[in-house]
């Protein structure tokens, strides 16, 4: 089975960046303690801007994937965003190397 990989990449508005970020690691703590099929799923502060983040994800399958955003957790996460993110990027992408 093919393993799925995520990058997604949020940019905080700047009223929000404390708030914001504690959803963003509420959400990375829950995942890793709830969500099976997870394998990775790391966050990272982009070097050279204040107010973006990425997860980086690798979930054993598609199926896991769906049933993560479907999770309390995941729900959770987005209504404590709502109003809070200035643009956001969800890309699937494939290893080939």
């Amino acid at each position: 089975m093919k393993k799925v990989v995520v990058v997604a990449t949020l940019t905080l508005k700047d009223a929000h960046t404390e708030a914001g970020f504690e959803a963003l690691k509420a959400l990375h703590i829950a995942t890793h303690k709830e969500d099976k099929g997870c394998l990775q799923y790391d966050l990272h502060k982009e070097s050279d801007k204040a107010n973006t983040y990425v997860f980086i994800e690798t979930w054993e399958s598609e199926a896991l994937l769906a049933e993560h955003m479907e999770k309390a957790h995941f729900k959770a996460f987005q209504v404590a965003l709502e109003g809070k993110v200035e643009s956001r990027s969800i890309q699937i992408v494939e290893k080939i190397l």
